[in-house]
């Protein structure tokens, strides 16, 4: 996918937020070039599951980029990445508020050299206010930003979202905020900087939450499987396992009853409407968890699908990689990873008519594109390149 070719991107990120951004506007045919710490790299490269010893973590977040290692604590390392920043459209970054300043590699020294500059710095919690100087990771951000206090059991205690969402929504943000610099670029011929927190990101979609806050006063507080405010829009027990049934509307909720055998139910006055229906979730949904529970998942599935009801199966990513739809849509994808041999990727969920979606693209080892970058993009000689190492720059 060839969206953003010609674009190139310097990315200064590590671990997971960052990473997924800029693996992202790789994914869209951006030119990421990973600027990473001599013998160490990202913090990532140490974090499991391993093979061979090298980090799946690590590759299944850096996907297609160049590594190049650089000793930013050297002068002549942060000049070298200064050289490349004036070569770049987009810098991004998520150390913490003041790392970049201190080695010169900040938005307003590199504004200097390239006025269309579109500089994002990524932080927990932005670049000012209280907690700017704070550390954060997802459960920190979940914690905080309001998420756990929604997802659990009801009365249960405040639990964490299974994927890191404190990550992974605060960068697709920064995805967003640097295509439309970008594109004002295209109209003012001026960069941008980007002060993106991954708390913001977070408050940001919290969405029904606060306007039930806003219109009741009552603290939303976890309600299990269900939709606060939709029913039914549940998980429910099947004779063998599990089954998911979003029926919110009226229409729906007729032929749910009917496909069921549960006829009596949608004549019933309690539950005739979808906020009647909510009303009385407590006898609706042992109603509907009694009946689904004495038939197997694969009956209700195919009834449903009759009945047309929005359903689904619980599927673990045993099943998700052996779906049918999602081998369709070119969502799991093998990428042959040096160190590693075959992994599992995820794809694009972006599609193109008329551009190719199943490309996948192994992470790079550490320092790997060193020598081929500094001369394609720098114009290093590989005299130049070879002192450098000799002094331990790269």
């Amino acid at each position: 996918m060839l969206l953003l070719k010609n674009i190139l991107v310097l990315d200064f990120t590590r671990v997971l937020a960052g990473p997924f951004c800029t693996m992202t506007l790789r994914d869209l045919g951006a030119r990421v070039i990973k600027v990473e710490q001599p013998a160490v790299g990202d913090e990532a490269r140490g974090i499991g599951p391993f093979v061979n010893g090298q980090s799946v973590y690590f590759a299944s977040v850096n996907g297609g980029k160049e590594s190049i290692t650089l000793d930013l604590k050297k002068a002549a390392g942060r000049l070298l990445a200064q050289g490349l920043a004036a070569k770049a459209d987009v810098v991004v970054e998520n150390f913490k508020p003041g790392t970049m300043a201190r080695l010169g590699l900040d938005y307003s020294t590199l504004k200097g050299l390239n006025p269309r500059l579109v500089y994002l710095s990524l932080s927990g919690f932005g670049q000012s206010g209280p907690y700017a100087s704070r550390g954060a990771y997802d459960v920190v951000i979940q914690a905080l930003g309001g998420i756990m206090s929604l997802t659990g059991e009801e009365n249960g205690n405040p639990t964490r979202v299974g994927v890191s969402v404190g990550d992974i929504i605060p960068a697709l943000y920064a995805v967003v905020g640097i295509l439309a610099a970008l594109h004002r670029r295209e109209v003012t011929g001026r960069g941008a900087y980007i002060d993106l927190a991954m708390m913001d990101a977070l408050v940001a979609v919290v969405e029904n939450a606060l306007a039930r806050y806003s219109a009741t006063g009552e603290v939303p507080r976890p309600v299990g499987n269900r939709h606060p405010a939709i029913t039914p829009f549940a998980l429910f027990p099947s004779a063998d396992g599990y089954i998911v049934v979003a029926a919110g509307r009226d229409d729906q909720w007729q032929r749910l009853c009917q496909a069921l055998g549960l006829s009596h139910m949608a004549h019933d006055p309690r539950y005739a409407t979808n906020q009647l229906r909510t009303q009385n979730v407590a006898s609706l949904s042992a109603a509907l968890a009694a009946r689904l529970s004495q038939e197997t998942t694969a009956h209700w599935e195919a009834a449903l699908d009759v009945a047309q009801v929005p359903y689904a199966r619980v599927n673990n990513i045993a099943d998700l990689v052996a779906d049918p739809h999602i081998r369709h849509r070119n969502m799991i994808l093998e990428v042959d990873q040096p160190g590693i041999g075959p992994m599992l990727t995820p794809g694009i969920p972006i599609k193109i008519l008329g551009e190719e979606d199943k490309a996948a693209h192994p992470a790079p080892t550490l320092g790997g594109d060193t020598d081929s970058v500094l001369k394609e993009v720098l114009g290093l000689t590989g005299e130049e390149i070879a002192a450098l190492r000799a002094q331990d720059v790269l």
